[in-house]
């Protein structure tokens, strides 16, 4: 079930980074949820692969990844190792799949969700921040993929873990049908995985639709729509916590992006006036 809140005030925002789970069991603060953050909240949560190659994604996507295979392996002769592999690195690289990338991070997420190549259209139109349990994503999967997970005392696959169950497209597809689908985390391969604090979706042909899917097989799935009047604001005090694409980007490129923001001149005075207000 998905419930949407609309949120209008830092408040607001403050209660969506703080809304992490306590788990009994090791007296600990555990949070079950992943995050994804968009600059649009008319955006449908889909793939890249979907978006690129639209209703012939199923018979494009592997002569996507054999070609990126081919030519990839010259830098990383492991890829051919899996198929998920291959799919995450491209991912990473820009290339179109079947993956949906997560953060587990509420900030790394508000950070996606406020920011916009263009400054001006940062307070023209309202985002989203999505946030599902994969606990409850978990329950859906077939039996041997949850005995996986139980048995390595973990809620997400690592590559190697996945590999050893399934590592066919075409299998994958099978086991999934449209009930389930694995969420996985990329290895390590540089800087910039790690400070997303990334996850991946691996969403199976038979889900047509995201959304749809996670209204009808999942529990806690929120949909946070943030107003564009405080969008701002919301930045501002992101870049103040270091949530900046100077650390998510880390190199020369996300130094010039987070100084390009931090130097911009607005021209309205909307943001200014709702200050004075709240002072008088």
């Amino acid at each position: 079930m998905i419930e949407t809140v609309v949120i209008d005030s830092i408040d607001g925002v403050m209660k969506l980074i703080s809304e992490q789970k306590f788990n009994p069991d090791i007296n600990r603060v555990r949070s079950p949820y992943f995050y994804r953050g968009m600059p649009d909240a008319s955006y449908k949560l889909t793939t890249s692969l979907r978006l690129n190659c639209k209703e012939l994604h199923r018979q494009l996507e592997s002569s996507i990844l054999r070609n990126f295979n081919k030519y990839a392996c010259i830098e990383d002769p492991t890829l051919s190792s899996s198929i998920w592999k291959q799919m995450m690195i491209g991912q990473h690289h820009g290339l179109p799949t079947r993956l949906l990338d997560w953060t587990y991070s509420p900030l790394i997420a508000l950070h996606f969700a406020c920011t916009e190549n263009n400054f001006d259209k940062l307070d023209k139109r309202d985002c989203v921040v999505w946030r599902f349990d994969m606990q409850s994503a978990n329950k859906n999967l077939p039996r041997r993929y949850r005995e996986a997970l139980k048995r390595d005392r973990t809620f997400v696959f690592s590559v190697d873990a996945l590999t050893s169950i399934v590592d066919s497209i075409e299998q994958y597809d099978i086991d999934m049908g449209a009930e389930a689908f694995v969420n996985i985390e990329p290895p390590s391969v540089d800087q910039r995985i790690i400070n997303q604090y990334s996850f991946f979706s691996i969403i199976p042909s038979g889900i047509e639709d995201i959304e749809d899917f996670l209204e009808n097989h999942t529990e806690h799935t929120m949909r946070y729509i943030i107003k564009k009047d405080i969008r701002w604001q919301v930045r501002d005090l992101l870049d103040q916590f270091n949530i900046s694409e100077r650390i998510l980007y880390p190199g020369l490129d996300g130094l010039s992006k987070s100084l390009a923001r931090h130097y911009f001149v607005r021209t309205d005075t909307s943001y200014k006036r709702n200050d004075n207000e709240n002072n008088s």
